[in-house]
């Protein structure tokens, strides 16, 4: 018998990794299925319910027939909504003409990459990073430039090691504040410093609002630049369901993003919409509410690895993630989240997802009650402690060092 035709894949898909925290999320699922308990630390999944305000305006939009497709670039409304929280937030002047709506942030950064990248061109990326970007940029058929943050240092990027970086194929200069999977927070003179080599900047600000201690975020919104900003209601509002999100860009490319956004999505969920005007009209109080509760769930999880052995050097200034060095337990990042999902029922993200720079540490999303924090590291201690002392059941297979 012949073998089944298979048709050739475009070759843009062999350049795209797999997004290791959501296979470990899947085979959680999986063993959910099976019946056994999970702990999931391992994506970045807030448990906080949405505001109140935007799932009854949901409701009540579909009950009103709001279920036809939207302006391309998103209902005015809404629009002028989030240039209104710009100036709320940072005191920046956006005009809603600039804003486009979208199906969440990950399309508008594809849409963005799309726009300014043809095949060889680059993109500078610090690293560790969010492991959906260099996808992005491939399938555009761009390279990313890693430029690696270290952990002794916060992860604050170093501007002399970005120009290094640069190049005559450089179109972009991508931005993470506060970062996944970090909890960095860049300053305002870094992305000033940034804004000055003369390329555009693309700043995903989406866990903007989700900071601790104190400290803010510097929007490139308030730069005088050519700046792509990127954020949406998944994380700071809980919305993550919703997919909704948008960017803020430049003049010169709102029309071609216009015509991008028209072919490839139509528009983003018109009712969805509505519930995005209602959060940012009335759900600044559950918002500060959630980012206090991260406070406290960020210290909880921090002190727990830390006693467990892990190394976090510095402690995450923002978004809901701590990621840690694991070296002590397993050099290979994925084996042991493999370990740990399987052995100890704790989902956790490998470090590889992010970068080779990420090797040998784990992330953990601290978005969850923190009832699940203490189950998680209650867990977690004996079978870490077999790896540590070099149990058969290592990983690697060895005792680890």
């Amino acid at each position: 018998m012949e073998a089944p035709y298979r048709p050739r894949l475009a070759d843009r898909i062999s350049r795209l990794e797999p997004f290791l925290a959501m296979e470990v999320m899947e085979r959680a699922f999986q063993m959910e299925a099976e019946g056994l308990d999970v702990v999931h630390l391992e994506i970045g999944e807030p448990a906080a319910v949405p505001p109140l305000a935007a799932s009854q305006a949901m409701t009540r939009a579909l009950a009103e027939g709001e279920t036809s497709y939207s302006d391309s670039r998103g209902l005015w409304a809404l629009r002028e909504a989030i240039a209104a929280d710009y100036e709320v937030r940072f005191g920046a002047q956006v005009d809603p003409h600039n804003v486009l709506v979208t199906s969440g942030t990950s399309p508008a950064l594809l849409l963005a990459f799309s726009l300014l990248l043809n095949p060889g061109d680059e993109v500078v990326v610090p690293a560790p990073v969010y492991p959906c970007y260099p996808n992005f940029i491939r399938f555009c058929g761009g390279s990313p430039v890693f430029v690696p943050t270290r952990p002794e240092e916060g992860f604050a990027i170093d501007v002399d090691r970005i120009v290094e970086a640069v190049t005559p194929r450089t179109r972009a200069i991508l931005v993470n504040s506060p970062c996944n999977p970090t909890g960095a927070i860049q300053s305002r003179e870094t992305l000033e410093n940034l804004s000055q080599l003369g390329l555009p900047i693309f700043s995903d600000e989406i866990y903007d609002g989700l900071t601790y201690d104190g400290r803010k975020v510097a929007s490139a919104s308030a730069l005088d630049v050519d700046a792509f900003v990127f954020d949406g209601f998944s994380k700071r509002y809980a919305m993550t369901g919703f997919r909704l999100g948008w960017a803020v860009v430049p003049d010169w490319a709102t029309r071609p993003l216009q015509i991008m956004q028209q072919n490839f999505f139509i528009s983003a969920n018109r009712f969805v919409q509505h519930a995005g005007l209602a959060a940012l009209k009335e759900g600044r109080e559950e918002v500060e509410a959630m980012r206090a509760g991260y406070q406290r769930k960020r210290d909880l999880l921090v002190s727990g690895l830390r006693r467990l052995g892990f190394g976090v050097p510095t402690v995450p200034e923002g978004a809901f993630y701590v990621l840690a060095d694991a070296r002590v337990f397993g050099e290979d990042s994925r084996r042991l989240a493999d370990c740990l999902l399987e052995r100890a029922r704790v989902g956790t993200a490998p470090g590889i997802d992010f970068g080779p720079e990420g090797e040998g540490m784990l992330r953990f999303c601290y978005a969850v009650e923190e009832g699940a924090i203490e189950e998680a590291l209650q867990r977690l201690e004996p079978v870490l402690e077999e790896l540590r002392v070099g149990s058969p059941a290592t990983p690697e297979g060895k005792a680890s060092r």
